[in-house]
Order: structure tokens, then sequence, then C-alpha cells
């Protein structure tokens, strides 16, 4: 009988509160309430994490931010070079590297909507392309949609070996990927 008259008196008080905030909404104080209405207030979001790894998977054309282990931003059906399989190895393949890189400058004038720079070519895709007598190539990046362009993404493998999003995923990865972030691309 205890039992229940104390699950009855809980149930009362729970009554008697301020009624639930909705999820999103920001705490209401009572000089805020009309009557027994709140007043919403804009909820200040907080700052994103910054990433400190990129994995991008060709395949499942994937890019992936991390966090300490933990992935914090997915950008899905991204787009690369006219020749999506396989690793970069010269001038002019229009292949997207492989292998781990760092995002090592950013540029806000780009020909195509903010870019990233990827670090290709390391010591040994230019050892690859001498080999051969030829420029392993570079300016590889990852970007949005040529600046300009006002339609829909562009649909296809469209770049001469970078990594493209839309202008709104590039603009988020903008902010919270650092100069010197680590980027894995896989095949």
């Amino acid at each position: 009988m205890q039992r229940l008259l104390a699950l009855f008196l809980l149930m009362l008080v729970a009554a008697c509160a301020a009624p639930a905030k909705r999820v999103g909404e920001a705490p209401v104080s009572d000089a805020q309430r009309v009557g027994s209405r709140a007043i919403s207030s804009p909820v200040v979001q907080p700052l994103p994490l910054t990433a400190d790894y990129l994995i991008v998977d060709k395949s499942e054309r994937l890019l992936v931010a991390y966090r300490d282990g933990r992935p914090i931003r997915a950008y899905r059906d991204i787009r690369f070079g006219d020749a999506p399989i396989g690793h970069k190895r010269f001038e002019g393949d229009e292949r997207t590297p492989e292998g781990l890189y760092t995002i090592d400058r950013r540029n806000p004038q780009s020909r195509f909507h903010l870019s990233l720079g990827i670090s290709y070519p390391n010591a040994r895709d230019r050892a690859y392309a001498a080999q051969y007598g030829r420029s392993p190539g570079g300016d590889i990046f990852i970007h949005g949609q040529p600046t300009g362009y006002r339609g829909p993404p562009l649909r296809g493998d469209w770049t001469d070996g970078c990594i493209a999003l839309t202008n709104a995923e590039i603009e988020e990865l903008w902010r919270i990927v650092p100069d010197g972030t680590p980027i894995e691309i896989r095949s």
C-alpha cells in the first residue's frame, strides 16, 4: 500500500511541475512565460566538432570525418575524376589518388566553391612518375561545384582527379577540417 501511495504522490508532483520542454527548445524562465504558454527562444547551437581524420572510400563514394576515432560527419555520393578506378599515377590521368595524405592548404578563391588541398603527390608518387619520365601531377583538392554554377550538383565523375561535394557539404567540411588533418583515400 505504501508503494502505491508513493507512486500516486510522485505522479501528482510531476503533474504540477512546469510543462516539459520539447527537444531542441531552449529552457524557459518565468520571465519568458506569457500566461501558461512559454515564449520560445532561439536555441544556440554548439560549435561543430573539429575533425582530426578523414577517410574517403572511393568504391562507396563516401567521405567520413572523424574525431577521436568516432565519425562526426559523413558525405555520400561524392564525385571523383573522370577515371575513378585506380590510384593517380601521372598528370592528366584524371584519377583520384589513393593512400595517406594531409589537408595542406585551403583556397577560398578557387574555380570551385571553396577547396581544401590534398598533399598529393608524396615522395612515393613522385618517384613512381619519375621512373617513367613523367610528372605525377598535383593540385588535388576536395571542393564544391564550379564557381558561378547554379544548377543541381553535377552528376557523374567530372573532376580531373579531385573529390567533389555539394556546395553546402564543402562549406561544412571547410569549417570542421583544419590544415594538417590526415586524409586516407581508399579504393
